[in-house]
């Protein structure tokens, strides 16, 4: 039966007992009690959230002078962070935090009128703001001696009790373990809060925001920037290792690591912004419009999460930033002689969503990434997490983080000149030992999760091409593994039932030989001798392609084949040789976690713009036109691959077994594609084969000479006369390099929300 608010002996005993941890409230408070009392008496169920609430507010307002106070907090803390997702799965009840309290005004006082009374979720949202800066509660107080006094928790200027030192701030406070609990815990709530969004079936409409986190980074919220700045150095500044004492996670519990792990959550939700590109740049000199739903470009700062982070310029903000994301993207990669003697963080997915925001939203820290070697020390860690998530389909999200990261700092020339620093770290990779350059490690990861990644893996090849083409012109030498493996992928895609068997597939050819050619044309000999000489060794693709027939009966025999028996081209044929010390085989999902149901991903047509680099290597965006080569079925053969399960795979065969003919035939034939003369001619004309076969053309005579002359059967011979050899005046003009730049997009956007809830719903 209903109980009446005013009882207060009754609602008391909800929170004022005992501590309760967050254990006992889950346990004392089951799933199914919430939703028979939100059946049966919905009106008990709102005056507790009243009253949880107002004791959250009168807590802010007091400054919890007292151990019991504190308790109480803590304890309707934890009560709502257990309510809230029952209130958000009920659409009748989604409204209800929005709604105001009857006879209650602004700030849980009754001298106010309804009118001017704040809906209950913006009385929760800076009460939680006010008590995350709570002196001896969440922070250290800075008065000697006495309790604080009522007006303090008002008048304090939070900027003073920023969490950590770092970025607008100096002084690294004492670490306080219980400081750091209450500080988690508020997070856990205010997450929770926001997780409404999860609640919500996805919208395509990309100008719906999430009101909790609307009002809780606008200027009501008066600790938006000493708040934003606390979560941003408390991530940065943390270091997992600590002193480097073996084991030392074991014997003591690290409560920084909950915090950092909450603060990371709460960042990349809170830093959201909708639709329109300018929202990649935002303006921040423009004054915020308010913020409606309904505007045109509802973005950019008027989110102060958003407004803060895009206006970091100092130098030493970004270097303490990109130290602190690279060093805790690299902690699972650390070997040491004692197993498991370093503790291992989890959270490396956030991190990537974090890194990538501060990308976007931040073009000065892009630049500041790529301008040292230090864009490598990310580098590493997401091609290791690339290259150990590819068999695994519950990690598919992890994948295309990773990707669209990559594919976005591929836009930018530093990248490319960057990644010809040798590579030494010896990350224990299950990939083939060579000696080479971040270039090298690259190709051969990427080659790695294209013959050997699984099945939903397909809609993202297009973007590893994409990215291997923009740095190619800027590689100046490769290792004989990495040529090998490029030349064994072009050999993979430039098969003449492949090219036929679907309409995005000539550009993937298209793709590696721009890449190969790029590279060829830029350095010419003396560093990469060992592309051109393994060039010389596949010397067939290059003329089959070059011969490749378009008259009707030709096609359709080539297509024919796929019917007989799958054409492998053996992963024994790309000299896989032995895999670094101390690497895992990357292993295949865990029973029951297949069905991650992530949104597709746009078309590389719509992640890309096309931009021309000039004489001075600056970028001129190039006016799209539509290529023939990727008409309209482009999204619809993408998203089928991306939800189709993963089909037995043999080992033996890189890319077509039968399986994946029939489904490549099916998908096909779903999209109703014939392959006619005229669209093969209409490719084949584009493919930039001159510069190759004109190095063919010289290369191969003389080379074939020395061998008989000097009865040579060992390729270091021939690698060095193509390392003393010169083309200067052979080879056509270089044509003017086209890169494919990331571009902003609704598709993307949506994409990271679904993928951020999922990453953090599941930890």
């Amino acid at each position: 039966q209903p109980v009446e608010a005013t009882d207060d002996a009754f609602w008391d005993q909800f929170w004022a007992d005992t501590a309760t941890s967050v254990q006992d409230v889950f346990a004392l408070v089951p799933a199914a009690e919430i939703r028979a009392v939100r059946e049966e008496s919905p009106s008990n169920l709102a005056t507790l959230c009243y009253k949880a609430v107002e004791k959250l507010v009168q807590g802010a307002e007091s400054g919890c002078p007292s151990e019991k106070e504190k308790q109480i907090v803590l304890n309707c803390t934890r009560l709502l962070s257990r309510i809230l997702p029952y209130i958000f799965e009920d659409p009748d009840w989604r409204g209800f935090f929005w709604s105001t309290v009857p006879g209650a005004g602004r700030a849980g006082t009754d001298e106010v009128d309804d009118d001017s009374a704040r809906p209950l979720a913006e009385s929760l949202l800076l009460a939680i703001a006010d008590l995350l800066f709570c002196p001896d509660f969440t922070v250290q107080s800075h008065r000697k001696g006495g309790p604080d006094t009522a007006e303090d928790i008002q008048s304090i200027d939070s900027c003073e009790y920023i969490w950590e030192a770092g970025v607008g701030f100096a002084q690294s406070p004492p670490l306080n373990y219980i400081h750091d609990l209450n500080r988690t815990e508020l997070l856990k709530l205010l997450l929770t809060c926001f997780s409404e969004a999860m609640y919500l079936p996805p919208s395509s409409e990309n100008n719906i925001l999430n009101p909790w986190v609307t009002f809780f980074c606008s200027t009501d919220n008066r600790h938006a920037l000493p708040l934003f700045t606390s979560l941003l150095n408390v991530v940065c500044a943390y270091d997992p290792v600590g002193y480097g004492i073996p084991y030392n996670h074991l014997l003591f519990s690290d409560y920084r690591e909950q915090l950092v792990e909450h603060a990371v959550q709460i960042l990349i939700v809170t830093l959201e912004h909708e639709g329109s590109p300018a929202a990649s740049s935002p303006h921040t000199d423009s004054p915020p419009a308010t913020a409606t739903l309904d505007d045109q470009d509802p973005v950019g700062p008027d989110n102060l999460f958003v407004n803060y982070l895009s206006r970091i310029h100092r130098e030493e903000d970004f270097h303490f930033i990109l130290k602190g994301v690279a060093r805790l993207l690299t902690n699972p990669l650390i070997q040491t002689y004692l197993p498991n003697s370093t503790k291992k963080i989890q959270f490396h997915q956030e991190l990537l969503v974090l890194f990538w925001k501060l990308c976007d939203f931040n073009k000065k820290f892009l630049f500041f990434v790529l301008k040292s070697s230090d864009v490598l020390d990310v580098l590493v860690p997401i091609l290791y997490y690339l290259n150990d998530a590819r068999a695994d389909q519950s990690r598919v999200g992890l994948m295309h983080i990773g990707v669209f990261i990559l594919l976005l700092l591929s836009g930018e020339r530093n990248f490319g000149v960057r990644l010809n620093k040798p590579y030494s770290v010896r990350v224990p990779m299950d990939i083939p030992v060579f000696t080479g350059t971040h270039a090298d490690l690259l190709i051969v990861v990427f080659h790695k999760i294209i013959t050997s990644g699984h099945q939903r893996l397909q809609p993202l090849f297009d973007c590893l091409l994409t990215i291997v083409v923009n740095v190619s012109p800027y590689l100046k030498s490769l290792s004989m593994v990495a040529a090998n493996k490029l030349l064994h992928l072009l050999e993979a895609f430039s098969t003449p039932w492949f090219l036929f068997s679907a309409s995005q597939h000539p550009e993937r050819c298209l793709c590696l030989l721009t890449g190969a050619d790029l590279i060829v044309q830029m350095f010419s000999f003396p560093g990469n001798c060992n592309l051109v000489y393994a060039i010389i060794r596949k010397r067939n693709i290059f003329h089959q392609l070059a011969n490749l027939p378009s008259d009707p009966s030709s096609i359709q025999k080539a297509l024919q084949r796929k019917k007989k028996s799958p054409e492998a081209i053996s992963r024994t044929s790309s000299q896989e040789g032995l895999s670094m010390e101390g690497s895992r085989p990357a292993a295949p999902a865990e029973p029951g976690t297949l069905k991650t149901s992530l949104i597709a991903t746009p078309g590389i047509d719509k992640l890309t713009e096309k931009s021309q680099v000039s004489e001075d290597g600056t970028m001129i965006s190039l006016q799209k036109t539509d290529s023939p080569q990727t008409p309209s079925d482009n999204s619809g053969i993408a998203g089928v691959s991306d939800t189709e399960s993963n089909s037995g795979r043999d080992n033996e065969d890189v890319f077509y077994t039968e399986t994946e003919r029939r489904r490549l035939s099916n998908v096909s034939s779903a999209a109703q594609w014939i392959p006619t003369p005229d669209w093969v001619l209409s490719w084949k004309t584009k493919l930039p084969l001159q510069t190759i076969m004109r190095l063919l053309q010289v290369l191969v005579p003389q080379v074939e000479k020395i061998c008989i002359d000097k009865g040579l059967t060992d390729e270091s011979e021939i690698l060095k006369f193509l390392q003393h050899g010169t083309l200067v005046g052979l080879l056509p003009v270089p044509h003017p390099i086209l890169i494919r730049k990331y571009q902003a997009n609704a598709g993307t956007a949506m994409w990271f929300r679904t993928y951020m809830w999922g990453v953090i719903y599941l930890r």
